[in-house]
């Protein structure tokens, strides 16, 4: 695979989680939770992505998200469970991408706000792409369960703000 070729980024934050008297990284998902992630898994295979690795944080939220959403897809990609993603700024995410082997074309990173909406703030150059995603988080915010679709073209190591165009985003129904 060349790498100049066109890869896409999906950016999925976790589902809702519940508040038990727990440490912030072990809080599980609440039930909305578990329902909204197995509906946004349906999405995620709607979308005919074909990913070739998942990077999921290594807090319960999330693991839990991508065991519900990932069950949905017609293929598993690797999964890596990274801990840096977890309380990880924009920065840290686009440090942990420009590790991805080239040969990955589809990448789905399942972490958490405000660095996922930071990132699907700033990866895209000024008004690279769908105007109705953008104006959706502008006005919304990145909902729980909610997942924006990005692409570019390159390197994964040349992956950096304001190279992406922003395709697409979907949140579960309030």
């Amino acid at each position: 695979m060349s790498v100049a070729e066109s890869r896409r980024i999906v950016l999925f934050r976790h589902a809702k989680a519940d508040w038990p008297e727990v440490t912030d990284h072990e809080r599980p998902l609440a039930e909305r939770g578990r329902l909204d992630a197995a509906t946004a898994g349906s999405r995620l295979a709607d979308t005919g992505i074909p990913f070739d690795l998942a990077l999921c944080s290594t807090a319960v939220r999330t693991r839990e998200t991508w065991k519900l959403a990932v069950h949905e897809l017609a293929h598993r990609p690797k999964t890596v469970y990274e801990e840096r993603l977890y309380e990880a700024s924009p920065g840290e995410l686009i440090a942990v991408l420009n590790e991805t082997p080239d040969d990955a074309r589809n990448v789905i990173l399942v972490g958490h706000n405000p660095s996922v909406q930071g990132l699907a703030e700033i990866l895209p150059g000024a008004g690279a792409g769908s105007g109705e995603a953008r104006e959706w988080l502008d006005r919304r915010g990145f909902a729980t369960a909610g997942f924006a679709v990005l692409s570019f073209t390159g390197s994964w190591k040349a992956l950096e703000p304001g190279v992406a165009t922003l395709d697409d985003y979907w949140a579960p129904s309030e």
